[in-house]
C-alpha cells in the first residue's frame, strides 16, 4: 500500500484556521489550564481532559480518550474526510 504524504499546511488552511475551530481550540486549552490550576492534571502526566456532550469535563487517560470510537469515525459516516 502506497502512503500519501499529508499536506499539513493545506489542512490548516482548510480547517484549523477557521474562526469556529480557533474558538473551539481556545476553549479546550482554557479547560486544560483550569484543570491544571485545580490540580486535577499536570503537564506530562498522560491524562487528557475529556469534554462530554453536556459541556462538563472529566480527567481520563489519553489512551482511552483518543482511542474512543466516535460515530463520525465509523464506517458509513457521512462526515467529509
Amino acid at each position: 500500500m502506497k502512503s500519501i504524504k499529508r499536506d499539513y499546511k493545506q489542512e490548516y488552511e482548510d480547517f484549523q484556521s477557521s474562526e469556529e475551530q480557533k474558538k473551539k481550540r481556545a476553549k479546550r486549552n482554557k479547560d486544560r489550564r483550569k484543570a491544571e490550576r485545580e490540580g486535577r492534571v499536570s503537564r506530562g502526566d498522560g491524562n487528557d481532559i475529556h469534554h462530554r456532550a453536556d459541556g462538563s469535563t472529566v480527567v481520563e487517560p489519553a489512551s482511552r480518550n483518543r482511542g474512543r470510537r466516535e460515530k463520525s469515525r465509523l464506517k458509513g459516516s457521512t462526515r467529509k474526510s
